[in-house]
């Protein structure tokens, strides 16, 4: 792949501006969503089991297609599939708008499955685009202001959402429409393709086949763990689909002259060290902030939209220290940075595991800092490794790779922790909670199972992210390690 000649010092800005709405757009989205659930469940007359579906849709596409798509993006380059991806998410977002009564919001999980589609072009693609267009030395910095956007959407999701929907819930979805529009054709006017592909690449359709079915299996099972919607003889013939699907990707791969996953990548130390902690930090934290939701709006006793709001202190910790975080990743490498933002981080989770229904506010935000501040000061630098330790031709597959691994880490946190808090409590209860809020005054007899049963998950979450610590203290450094599969040098 043979790079071509940009302005580097104004088009590593003009990029960021695309990537930028894109990730706004995500965030605000996933956020606004909880809020507007209520609505969604009268306005179509749908159940529990359909309203699950509704969340779960979009995350079990996106984790499953991630590295496929980070193929393609190292096949055919980044530019096309980043715009693609954004046209696909409006086009997801036009439909759920638009989702009827009559269908019980089937057709809503269905536009949702293809906003997935959307935003699993849009995740690998963002990251590739960022790592591109900076020099090398800068892409933490590059990195760390692209994730500004996603924890404003985080921020500013609960408002945006208690707005839209005292409107009509549809506008949660139809407000995608005119921001996707300009973000379709502004990538499509400033975006550069920074790399040509090289000839004669073939796509590898049985790995690509076989690990997508795999790995959507084995996530769907998890997910039916964490949420009992159907008899668990049924789940786990689901996970032995998946993880025969996923013995027959590896046999497919290890004789593919042109593997969808170079399985390559990981005999490089730094990058193998440094996606093992980013799919720990997945696993640790992929619950905690669904839990505390649950928390805020059970025992805490507030509505989806005081406790979106109330989880501010995460998301602004996070959107400060990340850009810093990034920029200082740049200069002395990210070993000791990710590995203090993991420290921090376990700090905040424990005291998280202390809290009952009488905790003050101002010590859940002190812990909610401490957990988004070691979050952002993890992430950025994190991010900055994996993506320099291989070369240009290969970082659509390690920007898939970064993400299925973290979002495949999340899924299984949830279904680690939802059983011990969910199901202590009585399913009415957990419905209530989950959408309305409220507190839980209609089973007072529960309240000390629910509580011990967070404290759980975050004494989990603690001891996940010490040994998310100490991989990321056994990496090298990136700064002095060389990209893996370096065809060419990088230039000046």
């Amino acid at each position: 792949m043979k790079t071509l000649s940009t302005h580097k010092d104004t088009y590593e800005w003009t990029a960021l501006s695309v990537t930028t709405v894109g990730a706004l757009l995500a965030s605000i989205q996933g956020s606004a969503l909880t809020v507007a659930l209520p609505d969604i469940l009268t306005g179509l007359k749908a159940g529990f089991l359909t309203i699950m579906w509704v969340l779960l849709a979009y995350l079990l596409i996106t984790t499953a297609l991630v590295p496929v798509i980070g193929r393609l993006a190292d096949m055919f380059g980044r530019k096309n599939l980043y715009n693609a991806g954004f046209a696909i998410f409006t086009l997801g977002s036009l439909l759920a708008g638009l989702s009827q009564p009559q269908f019980h919001a089937w057709d809503m999980v269905a536009s949702r499955v293809i906003q997935g589609v959307g935003g699993a072009l849009l995740f690998t693609n963002s990251t590739a685009i960022v790592a591109d267009a900076f020099d090398h030395g800068r892409i933490g910095l590059g990195l760390g202001v692209n994730q500004i956007a996603a924890a404003a959407g985080f921020l500013l999701g609960p408002v945006i959402g208690g707005l839209l929907t005292a409107i009509s819930w549809r506008w949660v979805y139809l407000v995608n429409v005119p921001l996707g529009v300009f973000g379709t054709v502004w990538g499509m006017l400033r975006l550069r393709e920074p790399v040509s592909p090289a000839p004669s690449q073939t796509f590898d359709w049985p790995g690509s086949l076989t690990f997508t079915f795999g790995l959507g299996a084995v996530l769907l099972a998890l997910s039916l763990l964490a949420f009992p919607l159907l008899p668990l003889s049924s789940v786990y013939i689901v996970l032995g689909c998946g993880v025969a699907g996923l013995i027959a990707f590896f046999a497919v791969e290890v004789n593919a002259p042109q593997p969808m996953l170079d399985l390559r990548l990981f005999s490089h130390r730094l990058f193998s060290f440094a996606s093992l902690a980013n799919a720990l930090n997945g696993l640790a934290r992929g619950a905690v902030l669904f839990v505390l939701i649950f928390f805020l709006q059970g025992p805490y006793g507030k509505d989806p939209l005081q406790a979106g709001i109330m989880m501010a202190p995460f998301g602004a910790a996070f959107m400060l220290v990340g850009p810093f975080s990034g920029y200082l990743s740049d200069k002395h490498g990210s070993r000791g940075l990710a590995t203090a933002g993991l420290l921090v981080s376990a700090v905040g989770l424990f005291g998280l595991s202390r809290i009952g229904a009488t905790t003050p506010y101002w010590l859940i935000a002190l812990f909610m800092i401490l957990m988004g501040g070691g979050s952002g000061l993890f992430s950025s630098p994190n991010t900055n490794t994996i993506m320099s330790s291989v070369s240009r031709e290969h970082r659509g597959s390690a920007a898939g790779i970064r993400t299925m691994l973290n979002n495949t880490g999340q899924m299984l946190s949830i279904s680690i922790a939802f059983p011990l808090v969910l199901s202590r409590i009585p399913q009415e209860v957990m419905f209530k909670i989950f959408l309305y809020g409220g507190g839980m005054s209609g089973a007072p007899h529960a309240l000390g199972s629910f509580i011990a049963g967070v404290h759980e998950v975050f004494l989990i979450s603690v001891a996940i992210t010490l040994v998310a610590a100490l991989v990321s203290a056994l990496q090298p450094s990136h700064k002095l390690a060389l990209p893996v599969h370096a065809q060419e040098a990088e230039e000046p």
